[in-house]
């Protein structure tokens, strides 16, 4: 039997970094997206991961059903990910209601634009509940990016982006954050099951050379 591509296990670059920030250069990656507005306790923003969870199951499963798209292999379902702006430079003191985010789980390179609209179609048909009507299928091109491992609750986040700025002074790099190249969070663990002073999360952050 095959095993399993486990891209966290496969790609330790991009989703194994250490506790000391690192530069990463990010190649294109195909993803499932939804954009949304809004704390990320918010329904708007529950509803977006439940719908990304359901299409990726769809296209995981669909050679069950005789529908394997062409080039399909089994793999393990990529964590969830998500890319944050808000307005201002300090995100203690925005407010969580107006934070713009696009939460986002990674594909295999299979996954096409039609294989994205098969996935749609067949949610449709069998998960009527989940509105699948926000999502997208897009390719992300990062780039250059620092990022480190934070372990800790999110709410301490601050500090470990701190340092994430720190090593970018050192470095002699700008940081890109804004609109267009986001904040990027990669959720390594479940916070329904896991205790906040052990969740795991990959904070990466864009950059350019000065």
């Amino acid at each position: 039997m095959t095993e399993k591509l486990d891209y966290k296990k496969a790609y330790p670059r991009f989703y194994a970094p250490g506790r000391k920030p690192e530069r990463v250069l990010v190649p294109s990656m195909p993803f499932l997206m939804v954009d949304g507005r809004g704390a990320p306790d918010s329904p708007a923003y529950q509803a977006a991961v439940q719908t990304l969870y359901a299409l990726t199951f769809t296209i995981k499963m669909s050679r069950l059903g005789g529908n394997a798209p062409a080039g399909y292999f089994d793999y393990v379902v990529p964590p969830l990910e998500g890319l944050w702006w808000f307005e201002g430079a300090d995100i203690a003191a925005s407010r969580r209601e107006d934070w713009e985010w696009t939460a986002l789980i990674r594909q295999p390179d299979f996954v096409t634009p039609a294989v994205f609209d098969w996935a749609v179609e067949e949610c449709r048909r069998k998960k009527p509940e989940v509105d699948v009507s926000a999502a997208q299928f897009s390719v992300l091109e990062e780039g250059l990016c620092v990022q480190r491992m934070h372990i800790g609750p999110y709410a301490d986040e601050p500090a470990t982006i701190a340092d994430l700025h720190r090593f970018m002074a050192e470095q002699g790099l700008v940081d890109c954050t804004g609109r267009e190249r986001r904040h990027h969070e990669i959720y390594l663990s479940d916070p329904r099951r896991t205790d906040p002073s052990r969740l795991r999360t990959i904070l990466r952050l864009p950059v350019a050379e000065s």
